[in-house]
């Protein structure tokens, strides 16, 4: 099986190539640069690898919730790619994805990432036969707003434990068993899931991928985005 994977969602870029069992990767934290580095990361892949474009069975990518930009490139590029060979796509959620950089041991994690103005994308996910899968629905939302079930102890991944002066790992307490503010989605593990995927047959056509922007309004107005900042203003007095 050879399959090419993109993650642009966050302000890392990173790019992964499995074939046969066997997976390259580019990363790097490059926020603003996900356009430039992507596809030369994909034709360098390939060359190490010592295989062209019309030998990958299909092309895996990070869907979202994340940056409206990152996540909008990554579906672009690999829809791009996927019409031109007539291959199919293996779109994966980002805080799914998110979820991997946890330790091996933890088998509750919760994915949140910093969604700015205020709001955090979050999801809770539990570890089966090594691979997390979702306990509920991906949200956007304010760090107050993200619970987790009485008695329940979980890791958390992300930015959003970083957000808001780290409001959330106040909020959550005990119930956090520990948390990484600074692990990132990566592509080597969109792999980790698209591989299996499309072993059960579980690809799609490149047309039918769809972003999980979750926010109905991706970007402030510019009249909103000064309201924003006087009514801050007001409020520090």
């Amino acid at each position: 099986m050879k399959l090419l994977a993109f993650e642009t969602a966050t302000e890392a870029c990173s790019v992964a190539l499995h074939v046969d069992g066997q997976v390259l990767e580019r990363f790097e934290i490059a926020p603003r640069r996900h356009a430039e580095l992507s596809l030369p990361w994909a034709e360098a892949l390939l060359a190490e690898a010592g295989i062209s474009r019309r030998q990958l069975d299909g092309i895996a990518l990070s869907r979202g919730p994340g940056a409206f930009t990152g996540v909008r490139l990554a579906i672009a590029i690999a829809q791009g790619i996927a019409l031109a060979l007539d291959r199919p796509l293996l779109p994966v959620s980002t805080l799914q994805v998110l979820a991997l950089r946890a330790p091996a041991d933890e088998a509750q994690i919760l994915s949140v990432i910093d969604a700015r103005m205020g709001e955090v994308y979050a999801a809770r996910f539990e570890r089966v036969d090594g691979l997390p899968v979702a306990c509920d629905a991906e949200r956007v939302c304010a760090p107050a707003a993200v619970v987790l079930p009485d008695g329940l102890q979980a890791y958390g991944v992300g930015s959003g434990f970083a957000a808001a002066d780290g409001a959330l790992v106040a909020q959550l307490g005990a119930g956090l068993r520990g948390f990484d503010a600074t692990a990132l989605p990566r592509a080597s593990d969109v792999l980790t899931l698209a591989v299996p995927a499309f072993a059960r047959g579980e690809a799609i056509a490149a047309e039918r991928v769809e972003p999980a922007y979750l926010r109905d309004n991706v970007a402030l107005t510019l009249v909103e985005q000064q309201a924003a900042r006087e009514a801050k203003a007001k409020a520090n007095g």
